[in-house]
């Protein structure tokens, strides 16, 4: 759905507490959820204004957010 969240805590709810604890104490979690929090707002951004932008760059941009998204679950899990 266009403009629709995608922030890790929307995503994982039930790991809200595992966030917030790795954002706390590990750099690399917390530098990466801004990262992907900022690309986010940023697709959400360009889909809700309706911003002319070609169909492989929103693509190229999406892809990014999954791919930062399958990291952090990966640290969610492992740590």
């Amino acid at each position: 759905m266009l403009g629709e969240s995608h922030d890790l805590r929307h995503e994982f709810p039930t790991l809200d507490d595992r966030i917030s604890v790795l954002c706390d104490s590990d750099e690399e979690f917390a530098h990466l959820m801004k990262d992907h929090d900022n690309l986010d707002a940023q697709v959400r951004k360009l889909e809700e204004l309706g911003t002319p932008v070609a169909d492989e760059t929103i693509g190229d941009l999406k892809k990014e957010r999954l791919l930062m998204k399958d990291r952090l679950y990966a640290m969610l899990r492992t740590s």
